[in-house]
């Protein structure tokens, strides 16, 4: 327990979908087990929660999830920031760090759907909603029959929109499906063969100010390693290239040994005509350093041009509207 003089309430700011209250409550219940603190919680609109009829990929920028929430803890209006990692951009503003990643949640895509059973009894032409590149485009390498749509929203309002037969199935992350209680909802869970996950996908990060050290006391006891080192690794690669939401990039890691991991990283094109992949593996306490190294071989193959065709497709796009 902290001393008497350091009782007073974390705040915690998140944003105000149903899966990041769940979120923040679920760090909050954390605190209160483990330094017997009671948290607040601000919730605060980002840029991603307000921009709803455009795919993320045409709104451009990163941190759309997260800016906001950020400048709240610069300010000291916030103590505490939950994120889902995926969300978190490679590089953090001055002043800021993540005090603590948690153990992480099933990492993997589920496939979702009320008439088919699995990704691969789709009968062409069926409706697939997404708002992701990354699962378009690796679905797409291996279904380019499927049509496939742009699904904005929480994940109410995306199984709503199942339930009300506007789209055949929909790709969700398995963590936030099970974390809200709608396991039961899910068809499949692809394999990473099949769609490698977003950098991050399944953790949550706590971001706190670099200098604060009763927060940092509070989020080391809530700390786990092992999910940090895989989720190092992966932000290696998201760092090395720069990617965003907008990009089609996916990694993925896992423990094989108590200090061993295995990386994969991908890159492909919007289409899924062309993907290319790394696998690597090393020690976990130079995590990091794998995912860049990864990223650099992708990018020597071929993927600069990728990327940089994607970006300029991008600007074209904007420039127009």
């Amino acid at each position: 327990m902290l001393s008497p003089s350091d009782s007073s309430p974390i705040r915690i700011g998140t944003r105000g979908s149903e899966l990041a209250l769940w979120q923040a409550r679920h760090v909050a219940a954390m605190i209160r087990h483990t330094a017997g603190l009671e948290s607040e919680l601000t919730i605060i609109k980002t840029t991603g929660d307000m921009i709803l009829s455009v795919p993320l990929s045409q709104v451009g920028g990163k941190g759309l999830f997260v800016k906001e929430i950020e400048e709240a803890l610069i300010a000291g209006t916030i103590d505490l920031a939950v994120h889902s990692m995926k969300d978190v951009p490679a590089f953090l503003p001055e002043g800021l760090e993540i005090g603590a990643i948690l153990s992480r949640e099933d990492p993997r895509d589920a496939f979702v759907s009320n008439a088919y059973s699995s990704f691969s009894s789709l009968p062409p032409g069926a409706r697939i909603g997404t708002s992701s590149l990354r699962r378009m485009a690796q679905l797409k390498k291996r279904r380019p029959d499927l049509r496939f749509e742009s699904l904005r929203g929480n994940v109410g309002t995306r199984l709503r929109k199942l339930d009300e037969n506007q789209i055949d199935a929909i790709i969700l992350a398995a963590a936030g499906l099970i974390r809200l209680g709608f396991s039961d909802r899910i068809r499949e869970y692809l394999p990473v063969e099949l769609s490698l996950p977003a950098v991050g996908q399944g953790a949550l990060g706590l971001e706190c100010r670099t200098g604060d050290h009763r927060i940092r006391t509070i989020l080391a006891r809530m700390h786990d390693p092992e999910t940090t080192a895989c989720v190092l690794a992966e932000r290696g690669v998201l760092s090395a290239l720069d990617g965003g939401c907008q990009l089609p990039i996916a990694a993925h890691a896992r423990t094989i040994s108590p200090e061993q991991i295995e990386l994969i990283a991908r890159i492909l094109d919007v289409e899924g005509t062309t993907l290319l992949e790394e696998h690597t593996s090393g020690p976990a306490k130079e995590a990091h350093r794998l995912g860049v190294e990864a990223a650099q071989k992708l990018l020597s193959r071929g993927g600069q041009k990728i990327l940089t065709d994607i970006l300029s497709a991008a600007r074209i796009s904007s420039s127009e509207k």
